[in-house]
């Protein structure tokens, strides 16, 4: 067993990006050599320089939703607000969303946001969670582009702003419902894609919904123990042919964060006749896979794009699962050095 408390470390909290850069591909880069151990301070605009033709660049071309809802409790005015994690089957606009506070809700109880949005409450949950129902005058997405905040990280201190509706997004996001961005993403603009492109790198687009896992602090003291929340996922027969081809021929799978590993190693199966591990074709499902060092291995994934994340959180024990934990959490300790920025908006690494 494995005590959480070997994945800390120490972040001043001036360091936690609180903004983007001034230009997505302008963010710092700290490439590391999981051969070598050696580490470069570059710029994101430099990541061609480190890719080679042949190299297939796997996004998440999820697309965040405005899912933080500000609203009034029906009969009392009660300030309630609703943060949207996932859509879940059933009639009309049945959703899985933190509410807070969670405890002043119970089944039946209604909460107004404006005249044309009203959410009806079906059942409380644990840990703040709650499902409900919507009704509305006009089509959800319409609705929730008009009365819905961008849902920044709680560890970003201030509301949302304009800025915020185009940065908190990838420039190639196509399949809305993520509660979260995948922000190792965020540093790609048109023109860096086109620069990879033009060198002979190929990219492949899957999609996972980033949902309450993101959230979810590990509650446990040994990390086996915790158990992440589901979220849903897709891999188009293309992305799966593409991915294939490539492992099949021994050139490299890069995931552009963290969300993509996860989706290819969800998804993998063996393949018998190939020898070799393999994502299942035009595949859609649901993951709760927990990657941490002495679990689930890598299979598909030969090179990791990543922000820097939170002490003792599960992406920080993925990471760590890359490479090595003590290697790790040793680089994170350089960048701490080096001023590098932290979470959502902060710089990336590239881990070879």
């Amino acid at each position: 067993m494995t005590d959480i408390s070997l994945f800390d470390y120490g972040l001043p909290e001036e360091l936690i990006a609180q903004y983007p850069a001034d230009k997505r591909d302008a963010s710092r880069l700290l490439v590391v050599d999981r051969v070598s151990g050696g580490t470069e301070d570059r710029h994101f605009s430099d990541l061609p320089e480190y890719l080679r033709e042949g190299d297939v660049l796997v996004f998440n071309d999820s697309k965040v939703i405005k899912a933080r809802l500000l609203g009034g409790k029906e009969g009392t005015g009660a300030r309630i607000e609703v943060f949207l994690l996932k859509r879940l089957e059933g009639r009309g606009e049945f959703w899985e969303a933190l509410a807070k506070p969670a405890k002043r809700l119970h089944a039946g109880d209604r909460i107004l946001f404006g005249e044309e949005l009203t959410a009806e409450v079906i059942e409380r949950r644990d840990n703040g969670c709650v499902y409900v129902r919507f009704s509305r005058e006009r089509e959800f997405p319409e609705v929730l582009e008009q009365l819905g905040h961008v849902p920044l990280p709680p560890y970003i201190r201030r509301e949302d702003e304009e800025i915020d509706a185009v940065r908190y997004q990838t420039v190639y996001a196509d399949e809305p419902g993520s509660a979260a961005a995948p922000t190792a993403g965020l540093h790609f603009t048109d023109e860096l894609i086109e620069r990879l492109r033009a060198k002979g790198v190929e990219t492949a687009f899957l999609t996972l919904h980033v949902g309450l896992g993101t959230f979810r602090p590990v509650k446990t003291d040994m990390i086996e123990d915790h158990r992440m929340h589901t979220e849903h996922y897709h891999i188009s027969e293309e992305a799966r042919l593409k991915i294939n081809l490539a492992k099949s021929q021994g050139r490299r799978i890069v995931c552009v964060g963290t969300t993509s590993v996860r989706t290819v190693e969800s998804a993998s199966v063996w393949d018998h006749e190939g020898g070799r591990y393999i994502p299942e074709g035009n595949y859609s499902g649901e993951t709760d896979i927990f990657i941490y060092p002495g679990g689930p291995g890598f299979h598909m994934t030969d090179g990791l794009i990543t922000n820097f994340h939170l002490p003792k959180s599960t992406l920080l024990m993925l990471v760590c699962a890359f490479y090595d934990r003590e290697k790790m959490l040793s680089v994170y300790r350089e960048a701490v050095e080096k001023r590098y920025r932290f979470f959502s908006y902060g710089d990336a690494m590239l881990i070879l």
